[in-house]
C-alpha cells in the first residue's frame, strides 16, 4: 500500500513470514533444509530480503533459536504473504533472484 504524505511517497510496512533454507554444507546445490522461520516487518520483498541478509550476517543479530549459518550464495528464502501467495528467492552473486519451488525440494 502506498500513501502520499506531503510531497513524499510513504510505503506502509507489512509483516511477512520468512523461511530460510540452507544446505548442510556451504556450496552444495541439493539437499536444502529449513533452518529458520520468522516474521519480518518490511515495506516490500526487497526490504525484507535485505533485513534477513543483514540479520544472518551479523553474529549479534542472528536469532538464538535458529540452526542457521551465515547467509551465503545459494541460500533460499521463502516469503509467504498468506493469501497473496509464496515467493522463493535465491541469493546469487549479483543479488536475490526469484526461483521456482522445484529448486528447494
Amino acid at each position: 500500500m502506498v500513501r502520499l504524505w506531503g510531497k513524499r511517497m510513504w510505503m506502509a510496512k507489512r509483516a511477512y513470514e520468512a523461511v530460510i533454507f540452507q544446505t548442510p554444507r556451504f556450496g552444495e546445490t541439493k539437499g536444502y533444509r529449513q533452518v529458520c522461520r520468522l516474521t519480518v516487518t518490511a515495506a516490500d520483498h526487497r526490504e525484507a530480503l535485505s533485513i534477513l541478509y543483514r540479520m544472518f550476517n551479523v553474529a549479534d543479530l542472528m536469532p538464538k533459536n535458529c540452526q542457521a549459518r551465515f547467509m551465503g550464495t545459494g541460500d533460499i528464502v521463502l516469503i509467504d504473504e498468506g493469501q497473496k501467495g509464496q515467493t522463493y528467492y535465491r541469493l546469487c552473486s549479483d543479488g536475490w533472484k526469484p526461483v521456482e519451488r522445484q529448486r528447494v525440494c
